[in-house]
């Protein structure tokens, strides 16, 4: 029997991260201000530690769409699958050559995870564990995650391409 209600816990369980990060480098600081030499250098570090896990978890928090949508997705071994009612697919991420969020017409938007010679795999962005996507793209080479999430939030009617990779060309 638990004394937190559901909706409480969902919310504290959203903000997981920024609420650790924020408690970490709180402490960090507070535990600086009271202590001197090496013990001093060591709680400024973990306040940049903590601060960093704060500015993690903005991001995350940021890219997280909720998990009542159609589908699961899977990430393992550098390759995402989603299993979808209707399709799905399994792609490596060495092979991906694009990431597109595209508008689809009932107001969510997917993404659209396209490799070379093969059908691109389209993922709602509020499928069931959607969110570990965030790792997939932050190991993609020359991502801005920053426009990422800035297209994520507007909801543009249009498709926006998030990453392509580049062509090495010998000539």
């Amino acid at each position: 029997m638990s004394f937190v209600r559901p909706e409480t816990r969902a919310l504290l369980w959203k903000w997981r991260e920024v609420l650790i990060g924020g408690f970490i480098t709180a402490l960090g600081a507070w535990k600086s201000f009271t202590t001197l030499g090496l013990v001093f250098a060591f709680w400024i570090v973990v306040a940049i530690a903590g601060a960093v896990i704060l500015f993690a978890g903005l991001q995350r928090l940021r890219f997280r769409r909720g998990k009542d949508g159609v589908g699961v997705v899977q990430v393992d071994e550098r390759q995402v699958s989603y299993f979808g009612p209707m399709q799905g697919g399994v792609i490596s991420i060495e092979a991906l050559v694009r990431v597109e969020l595209v508008p689809a017409a009932n107001g969510i938007h997917n993404w659209v995870l396209t490799v070379w010679g093969d059908a691109p795999l389209i993922i709602p962005v509020n499928a069931a564990r959607a969110d570990t996507l965030f790792d997939v793209f932050n190991v993609l080479k020359g991502i801005e995650t920053e426009k990422m999430l800035a297209a994520l939030n507007a909801k543009s009617a249009q498709t926006v391409v998030i990453w392509e990779k580049s062509i090495n060309q010998l000539h």
